[in-house]
């Protein structure tokens, strides 16, 4: 299915109003919300005006996790987690019980275990094999990476396992990720993207282009978005 490719001016809000949008069509539908949180610079503005817009949301049935995450402990600067509970968690009042965070402060190949379990006893409870998100994030990185599904890493090969501890060469660092068989499971998968930034690289992965990691995700039974700040 063709991507829907959103291209603003307004990216902050119309990220965050796509966002919110798509969390009340989910709550009206299935009385619940689950979301990935992405990490990185581009979506932190975005947390933010999600919390200034959504402090009505009842949050208490949102089920928020994350992507990915950097093997740094919660309240390191590099955290995907600290990130998002200083832009969307504190300022929103989110309760803790509706976040499930990545321990990037354990053994790598642990943490993703505990997050592949954690995910999964979801899908139990609701009676699915595979847990399925309503919306998930996603960044793209300068080299075609998104999550942490960087090219020529092990975790692009992952058939089975719908959380991996995946190691970066080229950063020389493990980190935690969602692999494409859980990504691809979603109802809604968007990127959220600055286009000024690398413009050429973005309509190579639309087109495609396997050599860029971040063209294998199209969700099986679900929608792809992109949102480009221009």
């Amino acid at each position: 299915m063709a991507a829907d490719v959103i291209r603003t001016k307004k990216f902050v809000t119309d990220a965050a109003s796509f966002i919110v949008d798509l969390t009340h069509k989910a709550l009206a539908e299935r009385q619940e919300f689950r979301i990935a949180l992405s990490g990185g610079n581009t979506p932190r503005p975005v947390y933010s005006e999600i919390a200034r817009i959504g402090r009505d949301l009842p949050w208490e049935r949102i089920l928020i996790t994350f992507g990915d995450e950097r093997c740094v402990a919660p309240d390191d600067a590099q955290s995907n987690f600290r990130m998002a509970r200083e832009t969307l968690f504190v300022p929103a009042s989110v309760p803790e019980k509706s976040i499930m965070r990545m321990r990037g402060e354990i053994d790598p190949q642990i943490a993703a275990q505990q997050y592949q379990d954690d995910v999964d006893l979801l899908a139990t409870q609701r009676g699915e094999q595979i847990y399925r998100h309503d919306l998930i994030l996603l960044g793209l990185g300068d080299d075609g990476h998104t999550a942490s599904l960087f090219p020529d890493s092990a975790a692009l090969n992952e058939a089975s396992r719908r959380v991996v501890a995946n190691f970066v060469a080229k950063l020389k660092a493990w980190r935690l990720t969602f692999t494409f068989s859980l990504i691809n499971h979603a109802r809604d998968v968007c990127f959220l993207v600055n286009a000024s930034k690398q413009a050429k690289l973005i309509d190579r992965v639309i087109s495609g282009d396997p050599q860029f990691p971040a063209s294998r995700v199209n969700p099986t039974a679900g929608k792809l978005t992109w949102i480009l700040g221009e």
